[in-house]
């Protein structure tokens, strides 16, 4: 940051500062100030009086007051890569502020130019040159571009330019099937289908390019359209033949409350019973029969009761469990009790009794025996934090002898799952025994970064703070890099950030 952003950013700080002051005095302009830019009753915190001085000065926020005076300063290059950043991510305000201050921004860069849906733009560029259409521009060709920009949820008016520009490239020889590598030097790949369908969650382009020959399976569409909000992206891909077995799919369906995905993927020929080898992009996949899944994750009766009617296994033994055992230990009750009814209940081994009996708020539920403990066993603790209500057990367990800084087969241990949940008293309790803040997880992230993914794609609950928990973690040690303030797109806490972040100094 330069001396003169510093001391403009600095002006602004100090006039938050002195109105908390003032406020805090009870003076009367002061409280005025604040009340006409904040609710009423609320415990105010710097971040509050930042605010105030951002829409004072005509900004939404502080954040978007802090871009501002930063974008004034970036040097053209700067502002396209911030560009190309944002239209990846999503992050409209960035778009619009960029192109209010520098219109002409995209204008040599083709890639932007297919982002922003620049149909005029495109077309000049193919007709000089037609390799255009599929050369590479950073790291994506065009369609790649077209397919993993988010544009189309700020402009969707533009929807048949968007169109029109994917015809264009595939006329001039784009290839619907392009993808490129998910990490530098993978041989893991994610194609134009997978951005289209499951990054941009960009229903129309993802229509458009199976109708044109896509192919859904791509080892990542199918899996990853069981995360999106409904079942029409799930139910497209199945009718142009992607393939269920292989994917896992039906296994992260049944992480979701959502039994009409369960039930499309069946129908299409999923077998309940199949396990899997691990994903083409290295990563581990639970590797785990549908029913057992089910149980697992807390699926319902109803769940339950159409895996056995598709064949689902009762009597499969997984990680040394039955589906009844499993879910006696994760304390489905009715999933235990239906399964009991229908004459499928198996006795439980002497671990198994103690961890139903941790589920099961016995008060003295005994001593597991460590060296008998199964993998799924010992990731137990990961499984359940990320549940809410489920901290009695989660205590049980530990003092039943179960370790708490065991990490799963993603490399989370429970700490790190409590904070993406945004889950507060669970995160509190994990804190409280001493865990490694700096170790990072599989995905390269420490418990801090963490919190901050969750914030943007965890579950909306309405037990989640994850302002609360990134504050636990910076109380108790946490290393707040700048880049986990410039990466955050959850605003509420980039705010919380960048205020933590002036404090400290």
């Amino acid at each position: 940051m330069s001396d003169d952003i510093a001391k403009s950013l600095d002006t602004y700080k100090k006039s938050a500062r002195r109105l908390r002051k003032a406020h805090a005095k009870d003076d009367p302009q002061a409280i005025e100030r604040v009340a006409a830019h904040t609710p009423d009753g609320k415990q105010f915190r710097h971040a509050d009086f930042l605010h105030v001085i951002a829409r004072e000065a005509g900004h939404e926020s502080w954040p978007k007051l802090k871009f501002s005076i930063q974008s004034a300063a970036m040097t053209n290059a700067e502002k396209a890569e911030r560009l190309k950043m944002a239209l990846y991510f999503g992050q409209n305000w960035v778009v619009e502020k960029l192109l209010a201050e520098t219109p002409d921004l995209p204008s040599s860069n083709l890639g932007l130019q297919v982002a922003l849906y620049d149909l005029d733009a495109v077309r000049k560029a193919i007709e000089a040159d037609r390799s255009a259409a599929t050369e590479v521009v950073g790291i994506r060709s065009p369609i790649l571009h077209l397919a993993f920009s988010r544009e189309i949820h700020r402009r969707p008016e533009k929807a048949r330019d968007m169109i029109a520009i994917a015809e264009l490239l595939v006329s001039n020889g784009a290839d619907v099937d392009d993808a490129y590598p998910a990490e530098p030097g993978a041989d893991h790949k994610l194609s134009a289908l997978y951005g289209a369908i499951c990054h941009a969650d960009n229903f129309q382009l993802g229509a458009w390019l199976l109708e044109r020959g896509a192919d859904p399976n791509d080892d990542e569409s199918l899996y990853h359209s069981t995360e999106l909000n409904d079942t029409r992206a799930l139910a497209m891909l199945l009718k142009h033949g992607a393939k269920p077995d292989g994917t896992n799919a039906l296994p992260r369906a049944l992480d979701f409350d959502d039994v009409a995905k369960v039930r499309l993927l069946l129908e299409a020929g999923a077998d309940p019973n199949l396990t899997i080898p691990d994903h083409p992009s290295g990563m581990p996949m639970n590797t785990v029969p549908s029913l057992h899944q089910a149980v697992r994750r807390g699926r319902d009766t109803a769940c339950v009761e159409l895996l056995l009617e598709h064949g689902a296994d009762p009597a499969a033994v997984w990680e040394g469990h039955t589906p009844y055992a499993l879910a006696r230990i994760y304390g489905n009750v009715a999933a235990a009790r239906f399964l009991e009814a229908k004459g499928h209940a198996t006795p439980l081994s002497a671990n198994e009794g103690v961890l139903a009996a941790c589920a099961e708020g016995v008060e003295d539920p005994g001593r597991l025996e460590l060296g008998a403990l199964t993998r799924e066993d010992k990731s137990l603790l990961t499984n359940l934090v990320g549940m809410p209500g489920r901290l009695d057990q989660v205590m049980a367990l530990v003092k039943a002898g179960l370790d708490p800084d065991v990490c799963d087969s993603m490399g989370l241990p429970p700490l790190h799952t409590a904070g993406w949940n945004g889950l507060v008293p669970e995160l509190e309790f994990f804190l409280g025994l001493s865990p490694d803040l700096v170790r990072k997880n599989d995905y390269g992230g420490d418990a801090l970064d963490t919190v901050l993914h969750g914030s943007e794609f965890a579950p909306r609950r309405k037990e989640a703070d994850h302002v609360a928990c990134a504050r636990l973690l910076l109380e108790a040690g946490s290393v707040l890099y700048p880049q986990y303030i410039t990466n955050c797109g959850n605003e509420e806490l980039a705010l919380f950030l960048s205020d933590w972040q002036e404090q400290a100094r």
